[in-house]
């Protein structure tokens, strides 16, 4: 043990198995795949219900943020259930390295455990900010590839099967061929195929016809778009389930990509050079990982355009445009412009109705995400925005309460919409 901090060494890798949080349930699965076919023995964790929140509330402060306490009330729940050898098990939590309290997730974990009398458990922290290095867990430059294309295709998986989902004929079959993509991608993976440029782009055209060819039915359904904390946004444990609630309601369901995090926090790298100065090696390094992300993303909107007729996802540079006529880019804390540009993005596809998830305690969120309503409102009076808070003390009902107010106002627009479009004159044939 060194200042506190128990190692995961490199002995511990070959019999110990180590604990991720669930957020994005497609994603996420193709991360784990690559961990596991680096010789890790990794488990996704999907404990949920009222302990998972006892736990967190127990072993946290409650004025930290929701997701920090949901997090590590999942793992902590994990780790009493008595599936696992507490004494063979380790954590692994993400570390952004900003100013954001995530940064802080891993010692507030830390302090949580001892709190449990389960100090003696290893912490690993996932970062590409050099932060709390482990002997016995490193990132090589083939599982960042690996997890780089991950994140791609979870996006166009997550995309595609939204917009198949809803207007499927036989229920289920986009969610199956989702997990199909999911295993086979990951098969790929570990024979280091569906990597190169020409392994993706033929792997793109595959899953988009595949989309296609499902057997649909036109169906008049009310479009929403999830924004808000990255966390909260993804994780049906964080948003109670929210996209499962949605389809419920007869929703047709959109959540923008991952990629565009990763793409504003690679641009919010070359935009502080740009604001507050900075060495020219950092400028020319965040700029190239900007270019072959975005090449990446240019990539999957030529695959759904090209090969089917679903809706195209608007591009990275679009939505910094849309979020530039709102808010200033040098506002990047948390999600920062990046959630006020989804709104706009996102009204632009024609999902005018937009829930913004809101986790409790997150400041930052809470003003580009609640604080840029009334802005977007003033450019477009149809958008129907609402935000919804999630906190330990917010009830489910409550918040779908409102979901379901904002639903009504949707279909009512709907109807308007329809009766305005009906009350148009012919031209009569001359």
């Amino acid at each position: 043990m060194t200042d506190n901090k128990v190692l995961f060494t490199k002995e511990m890798q070959k019999d110990y198995t180590i604990l991720i949080p669930m957020m994005a349930p497609i994603h996420f699965q193709l991360l784990r795949n690559v961990l596991v076919h680096s010789r890790y023995n990794v488990e996704l964790l999907e404990n949920t219900g009222p302990s998972v929140v006892e736990q967190g509330l127990k072993y946290v402060h409650n004025d930290t943020c929701y997701p920090a306490l949901l997090v590590i009330g999942q793992m902590i729940d994990a780790l009493k259930s008595g599936k696992y050898d507490v004494h063979k098990t380790a954590l692994i939590i993400t570390q952004t390295g900003g100013g954001c309290r995530a940064s802080n997730y891993i010692y507030l974990l830390r302090k949580a455990l001892k709190k449990a009398d389960l100090g003696f458990v290893p912490v690993i922290s996932l970062n590409l900010s050099g932060l709390d290095s482990q002997p016995g867990f490193k990132l090589s430059l083939s599982m960042l590839q690996k997890m780089l294309c991950a994140l791609v295709y979870g996006d166009l998986l997550m995309d595609l099967t939204n917009q198949v989902r809803p207007y499927e004929v036989t229920s289920g079959t986009a969610d199956q061929l989702c997990q199909h993509w999911i295993d086979d991608l990951s098969r790929q993976f570990d024979r280091r195929q569906g990597l190169s440029i020409s392994d993706m782009k033929r792997n793109m055209r595959d899953i988009v016809m595949s989309y296609a060819a499902i057997e649909r039915e036109k169906r008049d359904l009310v479009k929403v778009g999830i924004v808000g904390e990255i966390y909260i946004k993804y994780s049906p444990l964080g948003n109670n389930s929210l996209e499962k609630f949605l389809a419920e309601q007869q929703c047709e369901v959109k959540l923008p990509g991952m990629m565009g995090f990763m793409l504003y926090c690679v641009y919010n790298g070359v935009e502080d050079v740009k604001l507050y100065g900075g060495g020219f090696v950092k400028k020319q390094l965040m700029s190239f990982v900007y270019s072959l992300v975005l090449k990446l993303e240019k990539m999957t909107i030529d695959a759904i355009r090209t090969y089917s007729d679903f809706e195209v996802p608007g591009s990275f540079p679009e939505m910094k445009a849309g979020a530039e006529q709102i808010i200033g880019l040098g506002a990047k804390m948390g999600e920062g412009w990046l959630l006020t540009g989804e709104m706009v993005e996102l009204n632009k596809a024609g999902f005018k109705n937009i829930i913004c998830t809101q986790p409790f305690g997150c400041l930052p969120n809470h003003i580009v995400g609640k604080g840029m309503i009334r802005k977007i409102r003033e450019q477009d009076p149809d958008c129907n925005i609402v935000a919804i808070d999630y906190d330990p003390s917010a009830t489910q009902v409550n918040q779908e309460n409102r979901i379901k107010l904002m639903l009504s106002i949707a279909r009512e627009n709907m109807k308007k919409a329809e009766t305005d479009t009906a009350s148009i004159p012919v031209p009569e044939a001359e």
